[in-house]
């Protein structure tokens, strides 16, 4: 157990931290190679800025809604400088605030509950009142218009979208497609390989821990793609070029849903009927991505309506739902337990060790990340497994303890990777701390 002298300097690390990253109206995820503000960062951020400045952890809600769009969509990115998105070409996006074009991971009715229960019954009816015109219209829009087929289950167009970027079951629908022309002649060429001395990213962290230049340059294609279609969802949905129902969104969706509830309740809202039945259809549709074969859960092609296969941590997202049978959840712990698998000495690697994807350091192919083991430490505690929550609890402080506030770490030495000073990292190692006794 950690000393209560070692928490207090952990604490004063990861505030350090988030206040060196304080922009003023938001925090940057990190300075330098992040300077914008990031969604589902920006909700991590304002559940850890709620333990010593709640009026700065309202605000970083608030500004992140001064991005959205008329049609709900709470964008992935609020942009404070020059950016490839020109969110300008659709009709919908804001007059005054540049913004990405596609959405990210719906925490924003978890972080705006978190932050309400650190407020008085009066402040936190205000911020309720406040928050939650925006955050109806934010499900509206997800079930409107990314729920086409009516399933339940809501469908990301790009995998920056699932706030997961290169995790295997993402690449594995994105391969599954030919390369535009003007890639493959690239790929072809030498030229792919001078990418590398112009890369941005370079100057932040090891290339080896990113995509190639042709997955990365895959990825700017598909924006250009999207952006073509003006980030309108039926057009870019007729003939997607990528389109999963990713797992990890889902399950985050399932969550947010019942916070959405909670906190309408408490202001004695009805929510529509048509989105109940909604909310209600997609924790059916989550036996949808249960493989009795594999005892796992994975992330589903839109297109072909088949599971991608890909072993990765998301398995284990269906914990933070609530909505599993105690029997599913005791075989993801067994699961998570497994030395060959995700047993690594500093867990949770975000794809298993026997996994042909894993590398140790490169992005959402290995790494452990706090913000999932965050989530999956709430799902622990939700089926009385408490005493492997405490030691998941355990053995992620000891990584920042260790390596400092990272983006993300190597499962087998526990050494930090990725940008230094990140501030998730910091938002939820200072959560992490206060529900550790």
């Amino acid at each position: 157990m950690f000393k209560a002298e070692l928490s207090e300097k952990l604490a004063a690390q990861a505030l350090a931290v988030l206040k060196l990253n304080d922009r003023g109206q938001f925090t940057a995820p990190s300075l330098g190679f992040y300077p914008h503000q990031v969604l589902w960062d920006s909700c991590f951020i304002a559940i850890g800025r709620s333990y010593d400045n709640i009026e700065r952890a309202q605000q970083e809600i608030t500004h992140l809604l001064s991005g959205q769009w008329q049609n709900g969509m709470v964008p992935h990115i609020i942009f404070s400088g020059k950016n490839n998105w020109r969110s300008s070409v659709s009709p919908l996006s804001p007059e005054a605030v540049a913004t990405s074009g596609v959405s990210q991971p719906p925490m924003l009715a978890e972080a705006i509950v978190r932050v309400g229960e650190r407020l008085s019954a009066d402040g936190r009816r205000i911020w309720y009142q406040k928050t939650f015109p925006s955050l109806l219209a934010y499900h509206q829009w997800l079930y409107r218009e990314r729920d086409p087929d009516g399933s339940g289950l809501v469908v990301q167009v790009h995998p920056w979208e699932t706030g997961l970027d290169d995790t295997p079951p993402c690449m594995l629908a994105l391969n599954d497609q030919p390369l535009a022309r003007w890639l493959r002649l690239l790929k072809s060429s030498r030229l792919a390989k001078l990418g590398n001395y112009v890369r941005f990213d370079r100057k932040f962290v090891s290339l080896d821990e990113r995509g190639s230049n042709i997955e990365t340059l895959t990825l700017y294609d598909l924006l250009r793609r999207i952006r073509r279609q003006r980030y309108d969802s039926a057009a870019i949905l007729r003939a997607p070029r990528f389109a999963i129902q990713d797992l990890t969104y889902n399950c985050i969706l399932i969550r947010a849903n019942k916070r959405l509830a909670e906190i309408a309740k408490s202001l004695g809202e009805k929510l529509p009927e048509e989105l109940i039945q909604q909310t209600q259809s997609t924790i059916k549709a989550l036996d949808g991505l249960w493989d009795k074969t594999t005892g796992q859960y994975y992330s589903r092609d839109f297109r072909t309506k088949k599971l991608l296969c890909q072993p990765s941590f998301a398995t284990f997202l269906p914990l933070y739902t609530g909505c599993i049978t105690h029997e599913q959840a005791e075989r993801l712990v067994h699961l998570m337990q497994d030395q060959h698998a995700f047993g690594a000495k500093y867990p949770l690697p975000s794809v298993p060790l026997n996994s042909p994807w894993f590398n140790a350091k490169r992005y959402w192919q290995g790494p452990t990340w706090i913000n999932i083991n965050w989530f999956i430490i709430n799902g622990l505690e939700q089926y009385g497994f408490t005493e492997q929550a405490q030691t998941l609890r355990q053995s992620t402080l000891e990584l920042v303890a260790h390596s400092g506030c990272r983006e993300y770490f190597d499962p087998i030495t526990g050494e930090g990777a990725g940008v230094d000073n990140f501030s998730w990292t910091a938002a939820l190692t200072l959560d992490l701390l206060a529900s550790k006794n």
